[in-house]
């Protein structure tokens, strides 16, 4: 297969981690048979110091035109005094919006290596970690109608929520799909003992839940789903939730395989192309001195090869390489363990490619 890649480096240690995926999608490409072109688009802080803009028209339809987007990281101190309409975060939702992305999947997976890393015990994460979270990505209340009005002598703030069945339909079938394609299990997030928009995605998630016989499905309030993460995170495989209970219950999620360093995810459209991307910021404290962790945008790129390009066994191979170097004991900086060998980003990326 032959598919173009645009890649968004961005700032800080996005052009180091990035160069490594790139590194291991080469090796991929030259296991299985493919054709990988790639395009490197500016994007964030050094995009507004080329062009004054966080994104330019040209380079967000050169990514419209790819067939996936692979992101580093944008932002640092270096443009915290940008205007708020030319943030380097600006791009972002601008991307988000123009390519459609309306389904987050984030995964949680603890590589049995670096169980030691994990906040949990030992016995909370004996039977493993490895779920799904599925987040709806362009409503609810970040997207809704805000406001700061005076009254009564004081200001009030209000931020409305809002969701309409269509929208909860499609992030339901994609995380019904997704469970398909994992262990049938799905949980769906929400806060129907208070919320209208909580009680009709309820609704519309029931309907789908009969269309999909063969998921076993639950209903979960926000409230009891964080505590369970904590609790027993095994129990769970895939967990669906509007913007911002997944904006918060993804991050908590995260901290269980015990660094950020190694999460990937992805951000899918209905028929444009995917945007996968690792959760860590900039970290412009540790740019260019190629001492980053690179496995959570390898492993996004990985997410690409299965969500993209419908490229499984590829996917599998990258995740099956990833877990042979942690379990031959090597390590960044901000996973390393005793008795390991602690090796710079671009080492772990020639180390991956080469388990290939």
């Amino acid at each position: 297969m032959e598919k173009r890649i645009c890649i968004l480096a961005g700032d800080g240690i996005g052009p180091e981690v990035t160069s490594e995926a790139v590194r291991v999608l080469d090796a991929v490409a030259e296991k299985f048979g493919h054709t990988f072109s790639y395009e490197h688009i500016d994007i964030g802080g050094c995009s507004i110091d080329k062009y004054g803009v966080p994104i330019t028209d040209e380079n967000m339809g050169r990514c419209k035109a790819a067939d996936a987007v692979l992101l580093g990281a944008v932002g640092g101190p270096k443009w915290d005094l940008c205007p708020a309409d030319i943030r380097p975060e600006k791009a972002l939702l601008a991307v988000r919006k123009e390519l459609g992305l309306f389904a987050n999947l984030r995964p949680t997976k603890l590589f049995q290596e670096l169980a030691s890393a994990s906040p949990l015990k030992p016995e909370v994460i004996g039977c493993g970690i490895d779920l799904m979270i599925v987040r709806e990505l362009t409503g609810g209340i970040y997207f809704g109608k805000r406001s700061t009005v005076e009254r009564d002598g004081e200001l009030v703030a209000s931020d409305v929520m809002e969701y309409s069945e269509h929208e909860i339909e499609r992030i339901g079938r994609v995380a019904f799909e997704t469970a398909r394609r994992r262990n049938r299990r799905l949980a769906s997030v929400d806060k129907a003992n208070v919320l209208d928009t909580s009680r009709l995605w309820r609704e519309v998630m029931h309907r789908l839940a009969a269309e999909y016989p063969d998921v076993s499905y639950t209903d979960i309030l926000v409230d009891n789903c964080a505590m369970q993460l904590i609790r027993n995170p095994a129990q769970f495989d895939v967990i669906v939730t509007e913007n911002m209970f997944g904006d918060i219950l993804s991050d908590e999620a995260s901290m269980l395989t015990g660094s950020i360093g190694m999460m990937p995810s992805a951000s899918l459209s209905a028929d444009g192309p995917g945007m996968y991307e690792p959760i860590h910021g900039s970290a412009p404290d540790i740019a260019g001195q190629d001492i980053a962790n690179p496995l959570g945008t390898i492993l996004s790129a990985s997410m690409m090869l299965r969500y993209s390009f419908g490229m499984g066994t590829e996917a599998d191979a990258v995740e099956t390489a990833v877990s042979a170097v942690l379990n031959a004991g090597y390590r960044t900086g901000d996973i390393m363990q005793e008795g390991c060998t602690r090796v710079s980003c671009s080492k772990m990326g020639e180390l991956v490619s080469e388990m290939l």
